[in-house]
């Protein structure tokens, strides 16, 4: 329950945060990792290995066991904590996935291809992948709002183009302005940053256990495997269309470094930081009686003086992003 909830994120501000839930949620992680899981099932089915072909309707199975019921997750959770059925508790998230998918899917025709779910992999290489996915879907959702937020300032910059107003520089009265062409600056620094965040390509690894495909070729000698992860991340991207992509990354230890995630999240923090900046500028506005607000039937400006209306929104937003960063 959100009045339950330690984090005001699913808390207080649920009703604005509750679209990243199914992405970076405990059940969200369940589902990416069961989506990852299955495709590599899908994909070595189609290599000239001992894993046999698998049909379509084979495939459109293993596809729909991402799709989680809350009774699912609670499932994944108890195999890996306390157990469940005939299997013994985990104490490893991962496993408790593979387990989970082999539960489900020995009840159909892939009963037989079972042991193939993890062949070769370490848990990194599920969860580097099911990351990058939800880092990619979850950057998918604030480059949506980002693009409103940028539209109407621009809106704003154009509306107000002609209105002149006194300028400030070091706080004090300078040249003039227009009201139009202060927003236009947010607004063209907006554009060059969120541009960056959708050039940005989230690195991911299938190397095995200390990222030198030990398994794999051992195993199947006479398969690229370098080739075979390239092809497979692609098509990861091709399940769902976004801006951002992933990439593969050849190099690495056990541990795809997320030298990419620290770039984009950088790139996040600028997009906060100029976001602050027009806060705090809005802030002045509304001082210098630039902009009035208004009220509200039946809302509270002032907990104490009711002929005023405090900022609020820019102030919470200011430290949200604060908090962000």
């Amino acid at each position: 329950m959100p009045l339950n909830s330690i984090s005001s994120i699913d808390g207080r501000y649920n009703r604005s945060a509750s679209v990243l839930s199914p992405i970076f949620s405990e059940r969200g992680l369940m589902s990416y990792r069961i989506m990852v899981e299955g495709e590599y099932l899908i994909a070595l089915s189609k290599l000239p290995i001992k894993l046999r072909k698998l049909s379509g309707k084979e495939e459109k199975i293993i596809r729909n066991l991402c799709n989680l019921k809350e009774e699912d997750a609670e499932i994944i959770s108890d195999i890996e904590i306390k157990g469940h059925g005939n299997i013994k508790a985990t104490d490893h998230d991962v496993k408790a996935i593979e387990y989970f998918m082999k539960m489900k899917l020995s009840k159909t025709s892939l009963k037989d291809v079972l042991e193939w779910i993890h062949f070769a992999l370490t848990s990194e290489d599920i969860n580097n992948l099911a990351y990058g996915l939800m880092l990619r879907d979850g950057t998918e959702v604030l480059l949506e709002n980002l693009d409103r937020v940028l539209k109407e300032i621009n809106r704003l910059a154009k509306v107000y183009s002609s209105l002149p107003m006194l300028a400030r520089t070091h706080g004090q009265p300078a040249s003039p302005s227009t009201f139009g062409k202060e927003f236009k600056v947010f607004a063209s620094r907006l554009k060059r940053q969120i541009e960056n965040l959708q050039k940005q390509n989230i690195l991911c690894k299938l190397n095995g256990a200390t990222g030198n495909y030990n398994a794999h070729t051992v195993s199947f000698p006479k398969i690229n495997w370098l080739k075979f992860t390239e092809t497979f991340i692609s098509k990861l991207n091709k399940l769902k269309l976004k801006t951002l992509r992933l990439e593969t990354n050849l190099f690495t230890t056990q541990i795809e470094p997320r030298d990419s995630y620290i770039e984009i999240f950088d790139n996040l923090r600028r997009i906060n930081t100029i976001l602050i900046d027009f806060n705090q500028d809005m802030w002045r506005y509304i001082s210098d009686e630039w902009i009035i607000q208004k009220p509200v039937k039946d809302t509270v400006g002032s907990s104490t003086m009711p002929h005023k209306i405090n900022p609020i929104k820019f102030e919470n937003s200011e430290g949200n992003l604060g908090m962000a960063n």
